[in-house]
């Protein structure tokens, strides 16, 4: 096909040889081996030289839009290592998504328009194999100090801000007048967590037999605004991210806990990818969102 388009740019098969820096003898093997696949004759003899029959008319102007085409895949290939276009898909935890992507997703809309952004809220434990597996470009996951997430070899992940959990008590609680609280002390009532088989539901369990408390679960949520609206109604206590905190509801005590529940937050993508032009352009916005966020 390059041959053709050649010889239909420069009228004749030296010129077109010269152009293609192959031989002449090159040039005419290729447009014979062409014929054949075409099953048409696309040469005629014109004096001492070449032209195209019609049907060679025809191949070439198609010759002309695929090769312009395969030169514009190529364009974006380079440019999806340089500049930032085509599909970013990334998974988040809920809070994350509450309090993070709105503004790295308006940023990354902004700036990088050709960008074409997908989002999906889970949690690691969904989303990490998502990652691995190509579904996702990248992560934005929770890692516990006291329950860190397993990141594989196979991925690279950036630290984006440290977050802290605190203890939500019915305000009538006996321990609701204090600003620090042991968690080993609250054995007397409910717990309200996530579902059960989440990282987060698994998480709340691990703290409090940490502490030997056997969490008596009364409510499995998701959301934390509704476990507070919950705990306001008296129906249990709750460990609440700082992320995660929007207004507290009348009748919600907060208190810090003893020990402190330290999180990292961190974006996690396929190791060797994070200076791809999507990949690095959404690791850039998370970052600038959760600045805004620690600047608070």
């Amino acid at each position: 096909m390059r041959a053709l388009h050649a010889l239909a740019q420069h009228g004749s098969v030296a010129a077109a040889a010269a152009a293609l820096h192959v031989t002449p003898s090159g040039v005419s093997q290729q447009l014979a081996k062409l014929e054949r696949e075409a099953g048409q004759e696309l040469l005629e003899p014109r004096g001492r030289g070449v032209r195209l029959t019609r049907a060679g008319q025809v191949l070439a102007a198609h010759a002309e839009r695929v090769l312009a085409q395969l030169a514009q895949a190529r364009t974006d290939l380079e440019l999806l290592r340089e500049d930032v276009l085509g599909p970013l898909r990334i998974g988040a935890i809920p809070t994350c998504v509450h309090a993070l992507l709105p503004p790295a997703l308006a940023a990354l809309g902004e700036q990088h328009p050709r960008l074409e952004v997908t989002l999906r809220e889970g949690e690691a434990e969904v989303t990490l194999p998502q990652v691995l597996s190509g579904d996702l470009d990248v992560a934005v996951v929770e890692s516990w100090a006291d329950l860190p997430a397993t990141v594989p070899p196979s991925a690279a992940h950036v630290t984006l801000f440290s977050d802290v959990a605190d203890l939500a008590l019915p305000a009538g609680h006996r321990l609701a007048h204090r600003r620090v609280v042991d968690l080993a002390e609250v054995d007397d009532i409910p717990w309200i967590a996530w579902t059960a088989g989440t990282g987060c539901h698994e998480w709340l369990v691990h703290v409090l037999r940490a502490q030997e408390v056997e969490p008596r679960i009364s409510c499995t949520v998701g959301g934390y605004a509704t476990q507070l609206a919950l705990v306001a109604g008296n129906a249990g206590a709750a460990l609440v991210p700082r992320l995660a905190r929007g207004p507290v509801p009348e009748g919600v005590h907060i208190a810090a806990t003893r020990p402190a529940l330290n999180r990292t937050i961190i974006a996690v993508c396929r190791a060797g990818e994070e200076s791809l032009g999507g990949v690095r352009a959404a690791l850039d916005a998370l970052r600038e969102a959760s600045a805004l966020f620690t600047a608070r």
